[in-house]
């Protein structure tokens, strides 16, 4: 059972609805000139009111204002400050906090809309109480699983005036844990002389080089007959039966398309010639040298065919 759906979840955080989450407080510094430069400069903004006085008082305003945009800006404590900041549980901290009990622990601003009552001046010393407006039920969304919290911001001057109103409202959200795709086996070296191999596989049929001139068999594929020399070949289809002839348990390096531990065998086929394969169906303590073993395809994915060996009764 999801921890919203148990404990009284649903109610305790409605609880906070229409609770004062955030008492007014002055922030760290009054409207001053050189964050007015800052801010402008960063956002690209000319209008001279910022920092012209001059330019102020001919729009008919008594000097210097702070851009609208700002407002907030003047409230946030730092993060010293907001670390250190006390909450009984009752206050904005308890509010995440209980956000974060039901697995809501990221969060992402969803719409902000602002009433300015009246531009602020240098030296206005602004503070923001928070209150809580609604939180919604448990939503889908593309980011996951989440609830809308809308609180309605007041800002207050020194005087305890109102400057300006701000409905705030964020996505808390339980982060989607996204499936890692399926790791792929690593991929063979093909070349010229044993495409034919790999090609074949596919098609669930394990050939062995056979030489035109002397017959003989040959595995890996080259392009010459190692016994009499000829460049000339054709192939001949195995039979998929064959025995142990030496084998490894594989621990290390790990790889994500393999679950370790792996075996991997040298199998001679009944035709004489060898070939490394996975072993499947057994474990490593049950293999032994010797051990009769029978062709298995593997088709691990869309653009992969291996031969493996599984033990067989004699």
């Amino acid at each position: 059972m999801a921890l919203t759906e148990q404990d009284g979840y649903d109610e305790r955080l409605q609880e906070f609805t229409g609770r004062e989450v955030l008492q007014p407080r002055p922030g760290p510094d009054p409207v001053n000139v050189p964050m007015i430069r800052h801010w402008v400069e960063a956002m690209g903004d000319r209008n001279p009111i910022y920092l012209d006085e001059t330019a102020a008082r001919e729009t008919g305003r008594a000097g210097i204002v702070a851009p609208a945009s700002m407002t907030q800006a003047w409230t946030m404590p730092g993060y010293a400050a907001t670390a250190a900041r006390q909450d009984d549980g009752s206050g904005l901290g308890g509010l995440i906090a209980l956000l974060a009990e039901g697995g809501y622990t990221s969060v992402v601003a969803t719409d902000s809309e602002f009433a300015f009552h009246r531009e602020l001046v240098v030296g206005d010393h602004v503070g923001v109480r928070e209150t809580v407006e609604s939180i919604s039920p448990e939503k889908r969304t593309a980011l996951g699983a989440g609830r809308f919290v809308t609180t309605r911001r007041t800002y207050l001057d020194q005087h305890g005036e109102v400057v300006a109103e701000q409905r705030w409202r964020m996505l808390w959200f339980r982060p989607e844990q996204p499936q890692a795709p399926k790791a792929l086996r690593p991929r063979p070296a093909v070349n010229r002389d044993n495409a034919f191999w790999f090609e074949a596989a596919r098609e669930h049929r394990l050939v062995i080089q056979r030489c035109s001139g002397c017959a003989a068999l040959r595995h890996p594929p080259g392009p010459c007959c190692p016994r009499c020399g000829s460049y000339d070949w054709d192939t001949a289809e195995a039979s998929g039966r064959g025995r142990v002839h030496s084998f490894v348990v594989s621990h290390h390096p790990r790889h994500p398309a393999f679950e370790s531990p792996y075996l991997v065998a040298l199998v001679e086929l009944e035709e004489g010639t060898r070939l490394v394969a996975n072993l499947v169906g057994v474990t490593p303590e049950e293999v032994v040298i010797d051990m009769p073993v029978a062709l298995e395809w593997l088709d691990p994915d869309p653009g992969l065919t291996l031969p493996a060996f599984r033990p067989v009764t004699p």
